[in-house]
């Protein structure tokens, strides 16, 4: 009889490299939140693949970045702790043979770190094919990587590949999770991300950095409908009214979009309710932070 492996893997990378993207893509659901904007995932969101050989537990860790906050400060510990906690890193990069200042920040933290690491390339669906040789070769040298492999999180190309690339560096073990467990988040946590991922997707540049959304309540009625009130706390006046939007409709498009993606997480109809409040320079503030679940571990 084969032998059972399980164990963590965290996925690293600078912002907005598609670690959130090629997590859900690997337990093949919806967990972390998306967007083309960087410093999307705020806390380490873990996730659970398993399969008759092995369980993976996923870390998806915010990006690794130069903090320019608290908040930003509290990002990158959460990311650089995990690096001494698990089994294996998979340390995603953009498909490019210029590795910049935030990539070199990374590789001295990979450095020191005695955990295998394997380089992930995503996006390769963006560039040719032979030009991909040159990419690895150009990392190759800067560290003595476990493996190599290119993915495209979005489209799916290598993936199952990297699964049992990931599994050769899992102990054996037992399973620490069911095999239905897809994420050891509370619902709370998940509404609360698609809200603030919506929130992401239909405001502008500068005020997404700047919400925070919190979960006021969350019931379910005798027919199996669930009542959730939600806050989305920002940090200026002016940035509450572009919340809100002309007669309330950017909160409405926000609310409908979040619902809609509730709903199909949860498996029941949901009626959400939106609200916007003003807390001046939360992310700079370590009351703030600790209430609205951004607090150290150490």
């Amino acid at each position: 009889m084969s032998t059972f492996h399980s164990g963590f893997a965290a996925l690293i990378g600078r912002p907005n490299v598609g670690k959130s993207t090629l997590m859900n893509r690997l337990i093949g659901q919806k967990i972390a939140i998306t967007s083309d904007k960087p410093q999307t995932t705020r806390n380490r969101i873990q996730t659970v693949y398993t399969d008759e050989k092995a369980q993976v537990i996923f870390l998806d860790t915010p990006g690794i970045h130069k903090a320019k906050n608290k908040l930003g400060e509290y990002m990158v510990s959460v990311a650089e702790r995990t690096l001494a906690e698990v089994d294996v890193i998979l340390w995603l990069v953009e498909p490019t043979a210029y590795i910049g200042a935030g990539e070199q920040h990374i590789l001295t933290r990979l450095r020191a770190v005695k955990t295998p690491v394997i380089l992930v390339i995503n996006k390769v669906d963006t560039v040719r094919r032979e030009e991909i040789l040159r990419f690895i070769d150009v990392y190759r040298k800067e560290l003595n990587f476990s493996d190599i492999v290119p993915v495209s999180a979005l489209q799916g190309t290598n993936t199952d590949e990297l699964l049992a690339v990931i599994r050769k560096y899992l102990p054996e073990g037992p399973r620490y999770y069911d095999e239905d467990t897809v994420t050891d988040q509370p619902m709370r946590q998940i509404a609360a991300e698609l809200i603030r991922e919506k929130a992401l997707k239909c405001l502008n540049e500068e005020i997404p950095h700047g919400i925070a959304v919190l979960i006021d309540s969350m019931k379910e009625r005798e027919n199996g409908m669930y009542d959730i009130q939600a806050t989305l706390v920002c940090e200026r006046e002016s940035h509450k009214g572009i919340i809100i939007g002309k007669q309330g409709g950017m909160l409405k498009k926000i609310g409908s979009a979040a619902r809609f993606e509730i709903e199909a997480l949860m498996g029941c109809r949901v009626n959400l309710k939106l609200w916007v409040k003003v807390r001046r320079e939360w992310r700079d503030n370590e009351l703030y932070l600790k209430n609205y679940g951004y607090q150290d571990e150490k």
